[in-house]
């Protein structure tokens, strides 16, 4: 299956607008920067720093960025690029805006503190100087910011499994992922 970690898209569109020096808050320059993503651009390095994951947020709380991004999501869901045959999309929305059809849905969540320390792990493997309460305290914004914005806020779909991830390693959350794909196939005769 492909994958698309449809964060990045909106990690793109908030690069090209700090890199032209631009507000990522501006509604007008947002859209025009998430109308310019090109999918080459998802592995960029650049998208990983923290002011890029800042302004991230921010453009994502944007209707028109959203609505522009919306349609691409939803054709790489629905015509993943060859060779594959189906698609696994990753982000705050996809069972509740871009894909509310999905055959199964996951919502793969960890307590913050959880989420903190594995993201300060992450940036101190890059090399980045990082404070566990910074990091805290911005996933905690930017989950607020998610969770009020008008259009496709963050929260699991109704039919969503969710899986609490704070315990667990990698391998004990696809061995649980792919049961519940099992199991849902199963039911549906596939």
């Amino acid at each position: 299956m492909a994958h698309l970690d449809t964060g990045k898209l909106y990690r793109v569109t908030a690069h090209l607008v700090l890199a032209l020096g631009g507000n990522p808050a501006d509604p007008k320059t947002a859209a025009a920067a998430a109308m310019r993503v090109d999918p080459a651009a998802l592995a960029d390095p650049a998208l990983l720093t923290e002011a890029v994951a800042q302004a991230s947020s921010v453009v994502a709380a944007i209707p028109e960025v959203r609505a522009a991004l919306l349609d691409r999501q939803r054709e790489f869901a629905a015509h993943p690029p060859p060779p594959y045959r189906g698609a696994v999309l990753d982000g705050r929305d996809i069972g509740t805006a871009v894909c509310p059809e999905a055959s199964v849905k996951l919502f793969v969540t960890a307590s913050p503190e959880a989420r903190a320390e594995r993201r300060l792990r992450e940036l101190r493997q890059r090399g980045a100087t990082v404070i566990y309460g910074d990091v805290l305290q911005d996933m905690k914004e930017r989950d607020a910011r998610d969770s009020e914005r008008r259009v496709a806020p963050l929260a699991a779909a109704p039919d969503a499994v969710t899986i609490d991830t704070t315990g667990l390693d990698a391998d004990r959350v696809f061995e649980l992922a792919s049961e519940i794909i099992a199991r849902a196939r199963a039911a549906d005769g596939a």
